[in-house]
C-alpha cells in the first residue's frame, strides 16, 4: 500500500532509491517469516511438522533470493563496477554455513592446525572478504615462521587487489588499468615458484589469478553455480556490464554442473534475470511457486520501475492487473484475509471493481459483525445493487429468526419498501397478539426512514400516539388517531383497534374530540361496519358486537358532552 500510494513525480535517483528502498523492505519481511519459521521447526517435536517448516524455510529463502538478485539487476539496475559489489553481497548473504565453520576454527586451541583452518581461508577467498582472509592467515605465519616470507607476499597481493567502488571517485579504465597490473603482479610470483612449497597458498594464488579450474576445485565450498560465477567474475572480469552477465552466467552453469546434473527449477529462474529475461522469470515463479504472492508482489514492484509498460496479455488486463486479480482472489477464499483482497482489487484499474463486486457477494454472511464489515466496505465504494442485497439477506435471516427489529433496520438500510411493510404488518401482529410493542427504541428513533412505505409510517406514527398517551397529552394523541383514519393511513383491518384505543380518550373526564372530531369517528365505525366483507361473521362474533356497541355508546355520549360544552361557549 506504501508503495501503491508512493510519489510517482519523484524522478530519477529519488524515485529509484524510493523503489530499491520498497524492494528491501519487502526482502526484511521475507526474511523476518524466514527467521519465525526456523525458530518453530527448531521448537516443535513434532517430525512432520518440522519437515513443514523447514520446507517453508527453504522456500522464503529461494524467493529471497530470486527476489534480491531482482533487486540488483532491474529495480536498483546497477552499472559495471557497482554490480560486481551487489553481486558479492548477494551471494554473502545466501551462503549460512561459513559462520559457524570460523567460529569453531577460530574457537580452537591452534587455529592453523585445525582441520577446517584451510577450507575457511578459501571460503573468504572465494567471497572477496579479503580482510577475513588475511587475519586467518596471520595466524599460519605466527604459527610457522618458515612460512612468514610466502604470507607476507600473499597478504601484499590480497591486500593490493584492486576492487571497483560504489562511490564514484574511479572511472572504469582507471580500476580496469590498476587491476591489469595487479594481476601481472600475481602471475610472476606464480611463475617465479614463489609458493611452490605450499600448496594451499599457491591455490589462493591461482584463485587471485582467476584460474577456472583453480576455482571449481573448490566446488565444494562454493555449492552453487551461481556462486561459481560471482567468484569467476571477481578475479577476471571486475568490471563486467549487466548485458555481458548472461554469457559468463551460461557458461558457469554449465561449467559448475558439468553435465552431471540438470539445472533445477531455481537455476532456470537465476539464469533468466542474468539473461533480463523478465517476464520469463515471472513465468517460472508463477508455475514454481505454490501461490501468487511472490509474482503479485515482484510485478508490482517493476512495474512501478516503468518496466513492464510494454507487455500486455492478450485479454486485454497487463501482467501486474492480472497477477493481483488472481492473488486478490485467492486471499477471498480465506475465512479471515479476504478483506486485505479488498485493496488489492481497489488497485486494479481495468478489472478490480467487477472482481470485487463478484467476490463480494460470496462472502458467507456468518454474522452480523461480519456484514457490518462487507456493508462498510461496499459502501465506501458506492455498490449501491451490493448493499441492498446484503441488507435484503441480513433482513430475511433476522426474520427468519424472529427477530423483527434487527429485520426492520436491516430493511430500511436496503430502502426495501415492500419487505419494510411486511415487517411493520409482523409488528403490528405482534402488537395486537401482546397488547405492546418490542423493539421500542428502534421503532421511536424511525425518523425520516418511516417515510420508505405507508405501512412504515403508520407503525412509527401508531407507537407515537401511544407515547402521547402515555404522557397524558390526550389532545395531541386524539388528533393523531384521527388523522391515522382519516388519511387513509392506517389499514383497514386496524381500525377496530384504532377505535378501540379512543375509547378510554372518549371516556375521559374533559371532553377531548371535537363534535366534528367525534362525527369523523362515527363516520369510520360505520364506515368499518357497514363495509367490512365478512359482515355476517362481525355481528356473530359477540366479542365485536360487543365493542361496536360500546363504541356507539360512548361516541352518542361524547355528542352529548360536546355539543353542552361547545353551546355554552358559545352561549356566553
Amino acid at each position: 500500500m506504501g508503495l501503491q500510494r508512493s510519489e510517482e513525480e519523484l524522478a530519477g535517483k529519488s524515485r529509484k532509491a524510493q523503489l530499491v528502498q520498497v524492494s528491501k523492505n519487502y526482502r526484511s519481511v521475507i526474511r523476518a517469516c524466514m527467521e519465525d519459521m526456523h525458530q518453530a521447526a527448531v521448537s516443535t517435536r513434532d517430525p512432520a511438522l518440522q519437515g513443514q517448516y523447514s520446507t517453508q524455510v527453504s522456500i522464503l529463502s529461494a524467493m529471497e533470493l530470486i527476489w534480491n538478485l531482482c533487486e540488483i539487476l532491474f529495480v536498483e539496475a546497477a552499472t559495471a563496477g557497482p554490480l560486481l559489489l551487489r553481486l558479492l553481497d548477494w551471494v554473502r548473504l545466501h551462503v549460512c554455513d561459513v559462520d559457524s565453520m570460523v567460529r569453531d576454527v577460530l574457537g580452537s586451541e591452534s587455529p592453523s592446525k585445525h582441520k577446517l583452518f584451510w577450507n575457511v581461508v578459501d571460503i573468504f577467498v572465494l567471497q572477496g572478504r579479503m580482510d577475513e582472509a588475511r587475519h586467518l592467515l596471520s595466524k599460519e605465519a605466527t604459527a610457522n615462521p618458515a612460512s612468514m616470507n610466502m604470507y607476507k607476499i600473499l597478504d601484499d597481493l590480497m591486500k593490493k587487489m584492486p576492487v571497483p567502488s560504489l562511490s564514484n571517485t574511479q572511472t572504469l579504465t582507471e580500476l580496469e588499468l590498476k587491476w591489469q597490473h595487479w594481476h601481472e603482479e600475481c602471475q610472476r610470483y606464480l611463475q617465479d615458484g614463489t609458493f611452490a612449497s605450499n600448496p594451499h597458498m599457491e591455490s589462493i594464488c591461482k584463485i587471485l589469478l582467476g584460474d577456472e579450474d583453480a576455482i571449481l576445485e573448490k566446488k565444494e565450498l562454493m555449492t552453487t553455480w551461481y556462486h561459481f560465477l560471482v567468484t569467476r567474475l571477481l578475479y577476471s572480469h571486475p568490471t563486467v556490464k549487466p548485458m555481458e552477465l548472461r554469457f559468463y552466467a551460461q557458461s558457469s552453469m554449465d561449467l559448475f554442473l558439468g553435465g552431471e546434473s540438470s539445472p533445477e527449477p531455481l537455476d532456470l529462474i537465476l539464469m533468466a534475470a542474468f539473461e533480463f529475461e523478465m517476464h520469463q522469470v515471472i513465468k517460472e515463479c508463477s508455475i514454481v511457486l505454490s501461490n501468487w504472492w511472490f509474482v503479485a508482489h515482484l510485478t508490482d514492484l517493476l512495474d512501478h520501475c516503468k518496466l513492464l509498460q510494454s507487455h500486455n496479455l492478450y485479454f486485454g488486463s497487463n501482467m501486474r492487473e492480472f497477477l493481483l486479480l488472481e492473488y486478490a482472489s485467492g486471499l477471498f477464499s480465506h475465512h479471515s484475509l479476504w478483506q486485505l483482497g479488498v485493496d488489492y482489487f481497489d488497485h486494479c484499474p481495468e478489472y478490480g471493481r467487477v472482481y470485487l463486486e463478484l467476490h463480494i457477494e460470496r462472502i458467507p454472511l456468518s454474522t452480523e459483525q461480519k456484514a457490518l464489515k462487507v456493508l462498510r466496505i461496499c459502501e465506501q465504494r458506492q455498490m449501491h445493487e451490493q448493499v441492498r442485497s446484503i441488507c435484503k439477506i441480513m433482513a430475511m435471516k433476522a426474520l427468519r429468526n424472529n427477530r423483527l427489529g434487527s429485520a426492520l433496520s436491516w430493511s430500511i438500510r436496503a430502502k426495501d419498501a415492500a419487505f419494510a411493510t411486511l415487517i411493520s404488518d409482523r409488528f403490528l401482529k405482534d402488537y395486537c397478539e401482546r397488547g405492546c410493542f418490542s423493539d421500542l427504541d428502534l421503532i421511536d428513533n424511525l425518523g425520516p426512514s418511516m417515510l420508505l412505505s405507508d405501512r412504515l409510517t403508520f407503525l412509527g406514527k401508531y407507537r407515537e400516539f401511544h407515547r402521547l398517551y402515555g404522557e397524558q397529552r390526550f389532545a395531541e394523541a386524539a388528533r393523531l388517531l384521527l388523522t391515522l383514519m382519516t388519511a387513509h393511513i392506517a389499514p383497514c383491518s386496524f381500525w377496530m383497534t384504532l377505535l378501540t384505543d379512543a375509547l378510554p380518550l372518549l371516556e375521559q373526564k374533559e371532553v377531548i374530540f371535537s363534535a366534528e372530531q367525534t362525527y369523523e369517528l362515527m363516520r369510520c365505525l360505520e364506515d368499518l361496519t357497514a363495509g367490512n366483507p365478512d359482515k355476517q361473521k362481525f355481528q356473530d362474533d359477540d366479542v365485536e358486537t360487543t365493542k361496536v356497541e360500546m363504541l356507539r355508546l360512548a361516541l352518542a355520549r361524547n355528542l352529548a358532552r360536546v355539543i353542552v360544552k361547545e353551546g355554552t361557549v358559545e352561549g356566553s
